[in-house]
């Protein structure tokens, strides 16, 4: 079967959406941006009263209302003090791998809008100065902010608007590369948002029409554990679309569709997994189907918020997750060929 997937498209909305801030907690922004997107489709785009984004495709039938979700949230950290020499002590949002934080540039916001540059650092930062600047450990109590400001004490951070409580975004260092490689941070989870706007692109193009009523949600909060905890009540079954895991004792790589069977929130769906991976095998998808016991997703708080549906959970295979990530084309493709096939069987 021909899917007419627009690789263009694709690839133009992933860097959108990656070059966008949006940590846990900050996501109104990149959401308005979304719903500009889904509203020049036609297609209903409505907000949750904590942020999440909702659109609705009508279907053929309402018998079932099909819930694909991904969200849209990031990691992140927030200034949790202000040094008396005038660095920034931080909190995490989420759980990133906080090594690979060191040296990284960042952008802090202050609550009036001010945006001020820095870079994370190790508090024993340079080789010839500290005996321990390389076997220090890289956590959030032996790490800094170093600000882009001339300031010499805490006054000084004070007076530039900064304060307890700001958000501080991490440099995504977005690149493409010719090879169709996709390197970011945040990949996870803004690689399957990019394949679910792509999979409303293709619909509206090619007229297509779901077989049952549609809706996808954008969630807020995910990376934080409550992302899809609520979801509309007339959803029956829900996909959520998230990362594929890539390592030790597992098949996913950067090229598949990943289908996972079990994950931290117990097994997914019986049905709707072997459904998803007859689909794949019988339209020649790449795909693999693993375990992921270190691992939740949206349908796991849907599920965990009470919500009586059935889940799956599906996505491009990242390599590095919560670090410096990495994705390919193919495996978006694969993702919303899969999706079509879900939606449209």
């Amino acid at each position: 079967m021909e899917i007419s997937i627009n690789k263009e498209y694709v690839l133009e909305k992933a860097k959108q959406l990656l070059e966008l801030d949006s940590p846990s907690g900050f996501c109104f922004e990149i959401m308005e941006r979304i719903g500009t997107w889904v509203e020049a489709f036609g297609y209903n785009f409505e907000t949750t009263n904590k942020g999440c984004g909702i659109v609705t495709i009508p279907g053929e039938s309402n018998e079932r209302v099909i819930g694909l979700s991904a969200h849209v949230d990031t990691l992140g950290a927030m200034v949790r003090s202000i040094t008396s020499s005038g660095t920034l002590r931080f909190t995490l949002i989420g759980g990133p791998i906080v090594p690979t934080l060191d040296a990284e540039y960042c952008k802090i916001r202050t609550r009036d809008g001010k945006i001020y540059t820095g870079t994370f650092l190790s508090t024993s930062p340079s080789s010839h100065v500290f005996e321990d600047s390389s076997s220090k450990k890289r956590d959030a109590d032996n790490m800094e902010i170093r600000i882009d400001e001339v300031v010499k004490c805490k006054e000084d951070v004070e007076k530039l608007g900064i304060s307890v409580g700001d958000f501080v975004f991490i440099d995504a260092k977005t690149t493409i590369t010719e090879s169709g490689f996709i390197k970011s941070r945040f990949i996870d989870d803004k690689g399957s948002v990019a394949c679910l706007i792509s999979l409303l692109e293709l619909m509206k193009r090619e007229n297509i029409v779901p077989k049952y009523t549609t809706k996808i949600l954008i969630s807020t909060y995910e990376e934080v554990g409550h992302g899809a905890s609520y979801i509309p009540a007339d959803i029956t079954e829900m996909i959520a679309v998230d990362m594929g895991c890539i390592g030790s004792d597992l098949s996913c790589s950067e090229y598949d569709v990943s289908i996972c069977a079990k994950d931290s929130g117990g097994p997914y769906d019986y049905h709707m997994t072997t459904d998803l991976i007859h689909l794949a095998k019988e339209n020649n998808v790449n795909f693999a189907v693993d375990i992921y016991p270190m691992y939740g997703s949206d349908v796991v708080a849907a599920l965990r918020g009470g919500n009586n549906i059935r889940g799956a959970l599906i996505g491009p295979g990242v390599h590095a997750s919560h670090g410096m990530e990495r994705t390919h084309y193919t495996a978006l493709e694969n993702t919303i060929k899969l999706l079509y096939l879900y939606l449209t069987k």
